[in-house]
């Protein structure tokens, strides 16, 4: 789920924390500019875990920081294709089922990806497992919270970079569109197709 990406990245450091330990203000730059933030086909950083080389520091001209050239590397969330995660059930709606990881939450599972028959219940707005039995069918509710393991099986990036409009006609046209369509720059698509996935409490309580 967790992995060390290593990186490399020029730090600037401004004058008043020149009395500070070199090693000190790096590690917080590169906090403050990429902790929680989803770096393009590599995932959600979630903290500096250590320094592995620092080159020389120069000062620019115009510039009284140092800028320093460092190698490191970074703890990254980017979970492997197939494997298995325990999230919770933030909502659900004809897209499938939403899951959260608390410090990550987009994760949809489709619902051609939940256990089959499913259906979903437009008044408890929840999916719903049409379990057979040979007393018959019984639903099981995926209520909003309950804990859900599922497998990765998909994962998409989108890359939210700014850029510029393409005409003045589109930026004023499609302005608020473009708000309304802002995509998730990390996503994970899962699956509870298979014995043993799905709601914590489907396979415990007997």
């Amino acid at each position: 789920m967790f992995v060390l990406v290593e990186m490399t990245d020029t730090v600037r450091i401004p004058p008043w924390q020149f009395e500070r330990k070199l090693n000190e203000s790096i590690a917080e730059e590169l906090n403050k500019k990429l902790a929680n933030k989803v770096v393009y086909n590599v995932g959600l950083c979630i903290c500096l875990y250590d320094i592995t080389k620092l080159e020389d520091s120069y000062i620019f001209p115009g510039d009284g920081a140092s800028h320093t050239k460092v190698h490191f590397r970074y703890v990254v969330f980017h979970p492997f294709l197939d494997e298995i995660l325990i999230g919770q059930i933030k909502s659900c709606s004809q897209d499938g089922v939403h899951v959260s990881l608390g410090f990550f939450d987009d994760i949809v599972i489709p619902p051609e990806s939940l256990q089959q028959p499913a259906k979903f219940d437009e008044a408890e707005q929840v999916w719903v497992w049409e379990y057979e039995t040979e007393e018959g069918a019984h639903d099981l509710y995926m209520d909003i919270g309950e804990e859900i393991r599922f497998r990765v099986v998909d994962e998409t990036f989108v890359d939210t970079s700014p850029t510029g409009p393409s005409s003045a006609e589109a930026s004023s046209s499609n302005a608020a569109e473009e708000v309304q369509k802002k995509e998730a720059p990390y996503t994970l698509v899962g699956s509870i197709s298979e014995p043993g996935l799905g709601l914590l409490s489907w396979w415990t309580n007997s």
